[in-house]
């Protein structure tokens, strides 16, 4: 934990004007200074790409539905089957596609499909849904030294419960039937390891010495922590907490001493470097303008050299090591990427990808200081006037920012990917497509799919293992309904420039 000399106090206005052009955010200013103004600039030239590069697209190609009648409510402005830090509700495995949900009646649901085309199998977990929360997602992964699958779910600040496939299921899939004798019984444990009775957020990651890595929160909203653990060669470890709820953080309004680390999530580069963008999350509601908003505040960013065992900044100065006592802070200055104070309802676990230079990348979405320094209303203040802004740190180590000229209208998350020519594309709420094109720097955002024809409610989920193998961008969407009427469950494909 690097200590920052002085207690941090942001200050930032937040007032820039949307545009099609990008910010140049200086790192190493940032780090010293929260409250520093923005520099604007021209859009970076991109890497060039050769004569074959292609601007981003989308064609529909197909649309399946899972279940007729999926689980439907609504809470936390979202849905159970469809949220942005789920990371993997829908993956792809040796040419074969997996999606999990709960059914109507609450059943933990895994179905698998040979692709392009082939029919969906459904598989009903023993277990149910306890109880209507949209935080208490399913996500899956698979462990590549075995070729097992993965499945954790039904979790919020309490117990967890685990599912594990049988070994080699997913290696042999066009040889083993998809039946509810290839998975193993319910657990609260990770086959006896324990982690937390506080548990949240699952997302599974594949290191690339092939251990299966999970990361999760540890503790509650607003006192919390990032933590990692880690399958491998069959035997699950608690790696322990890489972030700290502890430290003194001060607004224009008041302090707070206990928070929590919100991940984007979490993403390798073809080096070895695993990338992490995150905000923080004040208990003390005292640091807001106003007790409608939400307390997130800061754009941060942290990479690791070793699987996640140690954390540098964006300087590259080593500021933790994971499971000691030297952990992630709020104090850590050298980690943001931009200041941003708790007045402008940032959301929390919004989306992140790495291109193919190895390049990290973050979507961000919170109400511009032109539409006010005080946001009120979280929901209201969000629908009415959120943006959503790509991050990316260049190869030279400079951050740029662009504001996405479509607006989201609504409190929820966008996704991100990226092609094979690292074109970038925004998965917006209800299944809208916006695009940008790697040759202009990620600047000339423009919609593709308007999301129209899904009638999705909201949050969407995409397959990021198909996109990056087969150049098919999946989404997993649910329908609106009203009430608690269950509702299709479906998924889209769309081929990108292959």
């Amino acid at each position: 934990m690097t200590q920052n000399p002085q207690t941090q106090t942001q200050t930032q206005t937040q007032t820039q004007a949307p545009a099609r052009r990008s910010v140049l955010l200086g790192a190493a200013a940032l780090a010293a200074a929260p409250a520093l103004p923005l520099a604007t600039a021209a859009a970076p030239a991109a890497a060039a790409k050769g004569p074959a590069a292609a601007g981003p697209s989308v064609t529909r190609i197909a649309d399946t539905q899972l279940d007729a009648r999926a689980l439907y409510f609504v809470s936390y402005d979202g849905l159970v089957n469809n949220n942005s830090f789920q990371k993997s509700g829908v993956l792809t495995y040796r040419g074969h596609q997996y999606a999990a949900w709960y059914s109507a009646d609450r059943s933990a649901t895994i179905a698998r499909r040979a692709l392009p085309d082939g029919p969906w199998t459904r598989v009903a977990l023993p277990h149910k849904l306890r109880y209507d929360d949209s935080h208490n997602v399913i996500s899956m992964g698979v462990s590549p030294q075995d070729g097992r699958l993965h499945i954790l779910m039904d979790s919020h600040s309490d117990a967890f419960f685990y599912v594990k496939s049988e070994a080699g299921l997913m290696d042999e899939p066009g040889s083993r039937r998809w039946e509810p004798a290839r998975f193993g019984g319910v657990q609260t444990t990770l086959d006896g390891v324990g982690l937390t009775d506080q548990f949240t957020y699952p997302q599974f990651l594949a290191a690339p010495t092939g251990a299966l890595q999970l990361l999760h929160r540890r503790g509650v909203s607003g006192n919390g922590q990032a933590a990692l653990a880690e399958y491998d060669n069959g035997t699950w470890s608690d790696l322990g907490a890489f972030s700290s709820a502890a430290g003194r953080y001060s607004s224009g309004h008041g302090s707070s001493d206990r928070r929590n680390m919100y991940v984007h999530g979490f993403d390798y580069d073809a080096s070895g470097t695993l990338h992490l963008f995150f905000t923080w999350r004040e208990q003390n509601s005292g640091v807001m303008c106003a007790p409608g908003g939400i307390s997130n505040h800061d754009m941060c960013y942290a990479s690791s050299p070793d699987r996640g065992r140690t954390w540098h900044d964006a300087a590259g100065a080593r500021i933790a090591a994971t499971g000691t006592g030297d952990l992630i802070a709020v104090t850590d200055s050298g980690t943001v990427a931009e200041a941003i104070n708790p007045d402008h309802s940032l959301m929390n676990q919004e989306s992140q990808a790495v291109d193919s230079r190895g390049r990290p990348h973050a979507l961000w979405s919170y109400v511009p200081g032109r539409f006010g320094q005080c946001t009120t209303d979280y929901s209201a203040d969000r629908t009415a006037n959120g943006r959503t802004f790509h991050m990316y740190r260049d190869v030279s180590g400079r951050w740029h920012k662009t504001e996405i000229p479509e607006p989201p209208n609504s409190t929820q998350r966008t996704r991100l990917a990226f092609d094979r020519y690292d074109n970038a594309y925004a998965v917006m709420p209800k299944g809208k497509i916006v695009a940008a094109s790697a040759d202009s720097g990620w600047s000339d955002w423009r919609v593709l799919y308007d999301g129209a024809g899904l009638e999705a409610f909201g949050e969407v989920l995409i397959d990021e293992l198909r996109l990056r193998d087969r150049s098919v961008l999946s989404v997993l969407y649910q329908q609106r309904s009203s009430g608690t009427t269950p509702s299709p469950i479906r998924v889209a494909d769309f081929a990108l420039p292959a």
